[in-house]
């Protein structure tokens, strides 16, 4: 399995888990989010439960990866800083408390692992490296994970176009943006870097699952309010982005395949 390299030279990226009005922001629409996102590869969920019975899932929105977790027979508590996904979380049969995970209480409690489902970002790297290590059983996995994907080159655009028209200020306005899976490659290089800096755990390896995935209109313009850069849009402003959108999926014939690659960062505790 690869490790992950240390590349001190490269350009610090931003830290998300301070902007925490986008952290909390995507409870708005709950059951829209538990709708469009994607589940993670079953190859992902046996790696870890084969390891693993008893975990802590940080960030674990509506119960996406808890559930996949509960069905392969682990036992999972939820860790949810947005009351609202919490409360559609329980509504699907996951155990949850309402906190950050930096200012949770675990009570004492330990676990098998800690896993993080598309939110380890909004955990400060090495804090939340620090905190796993103190809720871990010697030998436990820390695995955080995230699905990277970029749809065709002209419906990029069109998204990047229309935040520009309707939101010149917000962060993900400015300029046309690398392609994300440049974007993740620096985010899940800072996760490694947070998990050696703890110095609580043995070296990082990264995991990576790919898939291909089929939207028609309708769905991607599902799962496009669920991300960060339109969950807090007035009605209007998203109601024009999302037609800009789809005007540009119409134009590729109404639905395209893109690749979707879930990369999981991993490491035991000492």
């Amino acid at each position: 399995m690869p490790t992950l390299p240390r590349d001190d030279s490269r350009p610090s990226p931003e830290a998300p888990h301070q902007a925490r009005q986008i952290a909390e922001s995507f409870g708005v629409d709950a059951a829209r989010y538990d709708r469009a996102r994607p589940a993670y590869p079953d190859a992902l969920i046996r790696r870890i439960a084969d390891a693993a019975r008893d975990l802590a899932d940080v960030g674990c929105g509506t119960g996406i990866e808890a559930r996949q977790f509960l069905a392969a027979g682990c036992t999972v508590l939820g860790i949810e800083p947005d009351a609202r996904m919490a409360e559609f979380a329980r509504g699907t049969g996951v155990e949850v408390e309402v906190a950050t995970f930096e200012d949770w209480d675990p009570a004492g409690r330990t676990f098998d692992a800690v896993v993080a489902g598309q939110s380890w970002h909004w955990v400060d790297p090495v804090a939340g490296a620090a905190k796993a290590a103190q809720v871990l059983r010697p030998g436990g996995l820390l695995a955080v994970f995230a699905h990277v994907y970029d749809p065709p080159a002209p419906i990029a655009e069109a998204l990047n176009a229309a935040l520009r028209r309707v939101a010149p200020d917000s962060p993900f306005a400015a300029g046309s943006p690398p392609p994300a899976q440049e974007i993740y490659r620096r985010m899940f290089d800072t996760f490694a870097d947070g998990i050696r800096d703890s110095g609580a755990f043995g070296e990082p390896e990264q995991w990576r699952f790919d898939t291909e995935r089929h939207y028609t209109r309708e769905e991607w313009l599902d799962l496009l309010p669920t991300t960060g850069s339109l969950t807090r849009l007035p009605a209007g402003d998203l109601a024009e982005v999302l037609g800009s959108v789809g005007a540009a999926i119409d134009a590729a014939g109404g639905a395209f395949t893109t690749t979707w690659t879930t990369t999981a960062v991993v490491a035991h505790r000492g």
